[in-house]
């Protein structure tokens, strides 16, 4: 069994609280939120839990205070869900303690924030795992097995879109602005270039952006400000092999069938992955059947599977396909088995400095190249610079 504190207990934290009620072995002792509406919440959501026959977690201590439940010495795991403004501080005080960490993308909101977080943790022996979940979700993970099998071949294009609505309301309006989220392309679409660095295997060498505030919250005002977090965009990431990655976003495109597609296309062959869909499609090149001449009709691809991808093992699907409940499982098995992070902190901080870069494209309008870090001074991550 293992010992769950959970911090932040907002929507994303009760996405975290819902997976580990219906896992196994799992056993939630202690939340903290400073917020009394999100804690009550949080509490009559594992009663529910409890009522329908999950795992008993009667005996749960509620804290205001983070500080609190990171002293609860019952703890084995910490669940990080909290704005992402605040999880430099948190990690910082989580880090003293001796509790495995899940912490929530993005690691944090700047490449000095992470750089401080990557130093701090290579002092440190327990495991500490970055919450970018959509490496899990089931036709992306069989994309991204396809591809480590050899499957396309040698990778040389990796196209990502999300057309989707905007962004949700949260606590008091924080992700409303680029100071608490490190801006869309940070707090969104970290998870789309964790997903490049991933397949393309090889550093990130320069980012260019061009991107907008077109559509997406200009009539709000919170506090008599105006929202500036931005709702479109295109991103071109240059990888040192000479892999490229592209990121097509648009947050005002609710009238989509897919709402995001992962498209890899290698020497031999592609592989994409679609969702909701839960599709994936796969083909080599020695399949194509060309024309015999100019004028003839298309002919359709042969040899192109196309298939639904699924995995039942899921007990909770939750708003991510699955992917938060089927990233517990791994989280949980590499802290019982000693296990080193699926995603690590090194990992979460490149994907956070991709898209702290494509921000500084934006406003230089201008590629921004990227120099990889000296490991011994902070961890080997990437960060921009012009």
């Amino acid at each position: 069994m293992l010992r769950y504190g959970v911090i932040g207990t907002g929507s994303m934290g009760r996405e975290h609280l819902s997976c580990l009620a219906t896992l196994p072995g799992a056993h939630i002792v202690a939340l903290a939120d400073p917020h009394p509406a999100s804690l009550t919440a949080a509490r009559a959501l594992l009663d529910e839990f409890g009522r329908l026959g999950a795992a008993e977690h009667s005996h749960v201590r509620c804290y205001r205070d983070y500080r609190e439940l990171v002293a609860d010495d019952r703890i084995d795991a910490v669940i990080i869900a909290t704005p992402n403004h605040t999880h430099h501080s948190i990690l910082v005080d989580a880090l003293r303690g001796p509790a495995a960490i899940l912490v929530e993308k993005p690691l944090c909101t700047t490449e000095a924030e992470c750089r401080d977080i990557v130093r701090r943790c290579q002092e440190r022996s327990a495991l500490v795992w970055v919450g970018q979940e959509y490496r899990y979700m089931p036709p992306v993970a069989e994309a991204l097995r396809l591809v480590r099998d050899g499957g396309v071949g040698r990778v040389h294009q990796i196209a990502i879109r999300e057309h989707r609505e905007p962004f949700y309301p949260k606590v008091d309006n924080w992700n409303r602005f680029t100071r608490n989220t490190g801006g869309t392309l940070v707090e969104k679409c970290c998870h789309y270039f964790d997903l490049m660095c991933l397949i393309a295997d090889s550093p990130p060498v320069r980012v260019f952006a061009s991107g907008g505030q077109r559509v997406n919250h200009l009539e709000e005002r919170y506090d008599n400000e105006t929202p500036d977090i931005l709702d479109s965009a295109y991103v071109v990431v240059e990888f040192e092999d000479g892999t490229r990655g592209m990121l097509d976003l648009c947050m005002f495109a609710e009238s989509t069938a897919e709402r995001e597609t992962l498209t890899i296309i290698g020497d031999a062959g592609k592989v994409e992955s679609a969702l909701p869909s839960l599709t994936v499609r796969h083909g080599l090149r020695s399949d194509w059947a060309p024309r015999t001449a100019w004028g003839d009709p298309p002919v359709p691809p042969l040899g192109v599977r196309t298939r639904t991808v699924w995995d039942f093992g899921i007990r909770y699907v939750g708003h991510h396909y699955g992917a938060t409940y089927l990233e517990h499982v791994h989280f949980a098995a590499a802290v019982t088995q000693g296990l080193p992070p699926a995603v690590s902190v090194r990992d979460g901080a490149r994907a956070v400095a991709i898209g702290a870069a494509a921000h500084r494209s934006i406003e230089t309008g201008a590629p921004q190249l990227c120099a990889e870090v000296d490991d011994a001074e902070a961890g080997a991550i990437f960060m921009a610079r012009s």
